[in-house]
């Protein structure tokens, strides 16, 4: 089993920027695909960004080039760099770990879940 625990969310106005970790310990990290949802109010969790075991990267169309994931095996953590962030961007931000990439967004695939942590954007 894995055990996830986000950190690194707030408040920042339009064109700032956050950096959320997500701290993984129990089973071994580095087997695992890693992803980040986020869910805003009253919308259905959607993907974000996703990264293999062996590093490939999958983004949403709507955080290209503004968003880069990325993990470190030797801290254990996974990394989401967030930039340029728009007011659409606010929901709360999960991270996720399955042991199989599965289709991008696909959450129902994801068995281990951190508790989330609230972005929140201001125009």
């Amino acid at each position: 089993q894995v055990q996830l625990v986000e950190s690194g969310g707030g408040s920042v106005q339009a064109g700032g920027s956050l950096r959320l970790s997500c701290a993984a310990s129990g089973d071994t990290y580095n087997n695992y695909c890693m992803a980040w949802f986020r869910q805003a109010p009253g919308k259905e969790r959607e993907g974000v960004a996703r990264i293999s075991s062996a590093g490939t990267i999958l983004y949403a169309d709507s955080v290209k080039g503004r968003f880069i994931i990325s993990r470190d095996g030797a801290q254990e953590t996974l990394y989401l760099q967030m930039n340029s962030l728009k007011p659409e961007d606010t929901a709360m931000y999960y991270c996720a770990a399955s042991k199989i990439c599965f289709g991008f967004g696909y959450a129902e695939g994801y068995n281990y879940w951190g508790q989330g942590t609230q972005v929140t954007v201001s125009s």
